[in-house]
């Protein structure tokens, strides 16, 4: 007998509203409008009812050694360095934020992996903007 397939878990739909948020930013160093790249974030969740309590940026190639790797995630496991998710992880149990969003774009390993770093759902905000 062949054991049947792990079913994959599929997390249910997040919403802001009402939520406390912190938006995460992960940037080259050649992207020099991330910060309003960041407003914009943040004023498209305060629009679906958020209210945004701490916004991080990661930004990748600023040192010469980066450069090189600048389209590259620092951890492909959860994107960002792991003094930055330290730092995320501290503002969120700080702020009992109830969702963390990333401006980028993440894979369904990465919510996984850093929903159980942070303590609560970690989501793309192009995930948000669909789900509306």
């Amino acid at each position: 007998m062949r054991a049947a397939p792990a079913r994959r878990r599929v997390a249910p739909p997040v919403t802001v509203a009402g939520a406390d948020v912190l938006v995460v930013g992960y940037f080259s160093a050649k992207e020099k409008d991330f910060v309003a790249r960041m407003d914009a974030a943040a004023a498209e969740l305060a629009a679906r009812g958020a209210r945004v309590v701490g916004r991080f940026v990661q930004r990748r190639g600023v040192s010469a050694g980066g450069v090189r790797k600048m389209a590259s995630p620092y951890s492909s496991r959860t994107v960002l360095g792991s003094g930055k998710v330290r730092e995320v992880a501290a503002a969120r149990e700080a702020t009992a934020a109830d969702v963390v969003v990333f401006v980028r774009d993440l894979t369904e390993f990465q919510q996984h992996a850093l929903a159980e770093i942070l303590g609560c759902p970690a989501v793309s905000l192009s995930g948000i903007l669909v789900a509306d």
